[in-house]
């Protein structure tokens, strides 16, 4: 036993996609969900949330409550399933059919990774991007100053400034997860090539994992349903990993039938 488990998260609609079950839809002749499940062969225990086909036999199921309640209800569900000696926990989503051992492997190495590197610093008029595997920390950015004398309303500059809107995005994501000074990395997640975080691309500690989980459903009335995935990252450390292996982005997730045309040729 080595006290790492995976939930693999298989709800949701598919809206975009037509409401077709999408983690059965196939990527290189499988099912994207037992891509997922083949890149966690390792943990000792594999659990998808929501409705599945036929899954290893090892494979345990079950269901969010309300079930649609999204994925962070899923989170809880597959978390309840989870043996006591469990430590840490891949949580990912089941339409990441590029996702593989390697990958997974490196989000592990880097939740337990001392942070000895220090981030580089960004070219002139840049957003700060922590170095790979760093944890982040908001506290440290300075806010752009407005022109001198003229008042600063980052909603105009949004509406003209495609650029500014997705900077503006991408700064709120990292504030949500603010990291305190020498507190113990919770997370370790993949980030796309614009800094965006994949939170369910992601390997926690779990005992982290439970209090966030907490700390939401606190905010919420006691309930889960519905409730952001980003949600949980509020006042927990996270370590960021740009992916730097050979091969395809294995954070790169399938929303549209575009997406699955394109992981197809991928995975050639």
């Amino acid at each position: 036993m080595t006290g790492y488990a995976a939930v693999v998260l298989a709800g949701g609609a598919a809206r975009r996609m037509g409401g077709v079950d999408k983690p059965a839809r196939p990527v290189g002749g499988r099912p994207m969900l037992h891509r997922v499940l083949a890149a966690v062969a390792d943990a000792d225990q594999r659990i998808v949330v929501g409705p599945s086909g036929p899954l290893p036999d090892e494979v345990r199921t079950t269901r969010e409550e309300p079930p649609g309640g999204g994925p962070v209800a899923a989170t809880a569900a597959g978390l309840a399933l989870l043996d006591p000696a469990t430590t840490t926990v891949a949580l990912l989503a089941a339409d990441l059919p590029l996702l593989t051992a390697a990958a997974v492997t490196e989000l592990r190495r880097a939740l337990d990774a001392p942070a000895t590197e220090q981030p580089h610093a960004p070219a002139a008029g840049q957003p700060h991007a922590p170095a790979a595997g760093q944890p982040h920390d908001p506290a440290t950015e300075q806010p752009h100053a407005p022109p001198a004398g003229q008042p600063h309303d980052p909603a105009a500059e949004r509406e003209h400034d495609p650029a500014a809107e997705r900077e503006h995005d991408l700064a709120a994501e990292r504030k949500s997860a603010l990291t305190p000074a020498g507190s113990t990395v919770a997370l370790a997640c993949y980030v796309d090539a614009d800094g965006r975080r994949q939170q369910l691309c992601a390997v926690w500690r779990l005992p982290a994992l439970r209090a966030a989980l907490d700390r939401l459903a606190a905010t919420r009335g006691g309930t889960l349903d519905g409730a952001p995935v980003r949600g949980l990252l509020t006042g927990v450390a996270v370590r960021e990993v740009s992916w730097s292996g050979s091969g395809p982005p294995p954070w790169f997730d399938c929303d549209t039938d575009e997406d699955v045309r394109r992981a197809e040729e991928w995975s050639r």
